[in-house]
């Protein structure tokens, strides 16, 4: 699990894509700065992307997760909200089921 780093884009900043691991996390900061998570699938099959429910219901069970696929060769952007920070990691957690050519670039 790695701590993505955040671009803050102002005018015409520079940046480059870095490889995604399995599971990574995102900090409580950037999302309250508003961070975009862009993904982009190099790779030559579908993968999804699921950003972590940390809550819990009335009755005690995890929360859902919802994967979003990236199709081969696509590129989607999310926009975690402050309700999937772990309120104990102040971190918010995204998982890919693959990551071979599969790169991010998180900006705000």
């Amino acid at each position: 699990m790695a701590l993505l780093t955040a671009v803050n884009i102002g005018n015409g900043t520079l940046s480059a894509p870095a490889a995604v691991s399995s599971s990574d996390t995102i900090s409580s900061g950037d999302i309250a700065n508003g961070a975009i998570l862009e993904v982009k699938n190099g790779g030559g099959g579908s993968i999804n992307v699921t950003i972590t429910d940390p809550g819990t219901t009335p009755a005690g069970n995890t929360g859902t997760q919802a994967a979003v696929a990236v199709a081969a060769g696509a590129t989607r952007r999310f926009k975690p909200s402050s309700a999937f920070v772990n309120q104990s990691s102040q971190v918010v957690t995204v998982n890919y089921s693959g990551t071979t050519s599969v790169t991010y670039e998180l900006y705000y």
